[in-house]
Formats: C-alpha cells, sequence, structure tokens
C-alpha cells in the first residue's frame, strides 16, 4: 500500500511533466502560426506556376526537355519528408506507414530514397534502404535554399537517367486536428492531357497567358523552378503539419497528466483519511483500556 509519502512524490512528478508538456503545447503553437502562414502562402504560388507551366507546354507541339523524358519504371526515387523529433503523436508513424505502402506496391522495383528529417532517416537507415542522399534539420526552419538543393539533386539524377521516376511521402497540412497522407510524383513532370483532367476534375479553369521569350525557353527555365516550388511547398505543408500534431499530442498529454493528478489526489486523500480515522481509533481505545 503506498504511503502518503509516495503519492506526494507521484504527483509532483506528475506536475513537473504537465508543466513541461504545456509549455511545449505553447511552444508548438507559436510555430504553428508561422509554419501555417508560410505553408498557405506557398500554395497560390504553385499553383499559378504550375497552370502556367501547362499553358507553355500547351503551345509546344512536342515539348522535349530531359524533365519530361518518359521511362520504364525500373529505379525509383522515394523522398519520405518525416519529423526532426518525436512527441508529435503519429505523426511520423503515419508518414512511414504511408511510404511502406508505396514500398510494398513497388517492391519489383529499385527503390532508392532521400530522407528529409531525422526521424525518416533513422527508420529507412534501419530497414536497410539506399540513400541517394540525406537532410536532417531542414524542416524546423525551411528556407528555399535547402529545397532548391534537393530540387537540383532529383533533377540531375533525373537527367542522368539514374532513376526513372520520383516520388516525394508528406503529410500535407489541412487543419490543426487532421493532415493528409500525400504521395506525388514529382518527375517526369506530368503531360498537358493529365494535367488538363487533373485541372478539369478540380474546376479550374485555363489561362491563356502571353508571353516574351520564346516558349521552348520559358520552359527550360521553368520545369526546374517548378521542381524547386513542389519541393519547397512539400517542405512547408510537412512542417505546419509536424507542429500541428506535436501541439495536439502535447495537449492531450496536459489533459492526461490531470486526470492523473486528480485520480492521485483522490486517492492520497482516502489513504490519509484512513489513517485519521485508525490514529482516532487507536486514541479512543487507549482511553477506553485506561479508563
Amino acid at each position: 500500500m503506498p504511503t502518503l509519502l509516495d503519492f506526494r512524490r507521484r504527483i509532483r512528478s506528475v506536475k513537473n511533466s504537465q508543466q513541461i508538456t504545456r509549455a511545449m503545447k505553447f511552444v508548438a503553437a507559436a510555430r504553428l502560426r508561422r509554419a501555417q502562414e508560410a505553408a498557405l502562402a506557398a500554395r497560390p504560388y504553385a499553383r499559378e506556376l504550375a497552370r502556367m507551366l501547362r499553358s507553355i507546354m500547351a503551345r509546344i507541339e512536342e515539348p522535349q526537355h530531359p524533365l519530361l523524358a518518359r521511362r520504364t519504371e525500373q529505379n525509383v526515387l522515394v523522398l519520405v519528408l518525416s519529423g526532426e523529433r518525436g512527441l508529435a503523436g503519429a505523426f511520423n508513424t503515419n508518414i512511414l506507414k504511408k511510404a511502406n505502402e508505396f514500398f510494398r506496391s513497388n517492391k519489383d522495383k529499385k527503390i532508392v530514397t532521400i530522407p528529409v528529417g531525422k526521424k525518416g532517416r533513422d527508420a529507412l537507415k534501419k530497414a536497410g534502404f539506399t540513400f541517394a542522399g540525406e537532410y536532417i534539420n531542414v524542416l524546423t526552419r525551411v528556407d528555399f535554399g535547402t529545397a532548391r538543393e534537393i530540387a537540383n539533386l532529383i533533377t540531375s539524377l533525373y537527367a542522368k537517367e539514374e532513376v526513372d521516376a520520383v516520388y516525394i511521402v508528406f503529410s500535407e497540412f489541412k487543419t490543426v486536428m487532421t493532415a493528409n497522407l500525400v504521395v506525388d510524383k514529382l518527375l517526369p513532370v506530368e503531360s498537358i492531357q493529365e494535367t488538363e483532367e487533373g485541372a478539369a476534375a478540380k474546376g479550374e479553369t485555363q489561362v491563356d497567358y502571353l508571353y516574351e521569350q520564346p516558349k521552348e525557353q520559358l520552359l527550360d527555365k521553368l520545369l526546374p523552378r517548378y521542381v524547386e516550388t513542389q519541393m519547397l511547398r512539400a517542405m512547408l505543408e510537412s512542417s505546419a503539419a509536424e507542429y500541428a500534431a506535436r501541439m495536439t499530442a502535447m495537449e492531450s498529454a496536459t489533459k492526461n497528466a490531470g486526470d492523473v493528478i486528480e485520480t492521485l489526489t483522490l486517492h492520497m486523500n482516502k489513504v490519509r483519511q484512513a489513517a485519521i480515522t485508525k490514529e482516532i481509533i487507536e486514541i479512543v481505545s487507549g482511553a477506553s483500556s485506561t479508563a
């Protein structure tokens, strides 16, 4: 039977943990606001750039570019965007689960990965995957320079025909409580027919742009920028989703700690009341025996 001292120590320990989880919740909430604003701000640019790229590709009868070349998918490069730290609920677990589903569905192909995030790097290394590169501690503060570096690496591998397709697995930010696990195909860039079908399904309208430069020259400039933008958007979305998951997890942990403290306090009061009752009975019994 635990003593009053044991209960007090336990309650003190849980209160200290509650203070930590509450502080982590506030820190995640503050960082989530900035990450959410950045992710939402990146969406219109990425959408308009993709729309402009579709318009240029529609004006060229047979667009030619290394990033448009289609090959049989034998060597596949997969970028897995995970968290840098734990204590984010099932965020990292869900990302790795989604990636493993993709790996199983493509088990007849040679898979090469680029982990972005420490948790994904550790899990993929333990599973024995081959890395074409790795990036850690880059999602805490996402910058365009890192996104460009990753994009240059994957476009170089694709242009050299070392890989036949490039996919990216990440968590797209939806709301604080929910996220959308996404597997996007980065390379080869989708053809105009495929993108038009997808745009029609989403209810998007095509815009007729006027260009000063030759269409082929614009295509050469926009295709690498398109990959960089998609990479940046995925990193921003993943960062915001991770902070949202951490804030939710820490809020739940703080609430659970409060429930544990309440339960322990109730048990402690029962033990103290039993001890007081026992002392009263001993005093009364002693007084009766002396009388």
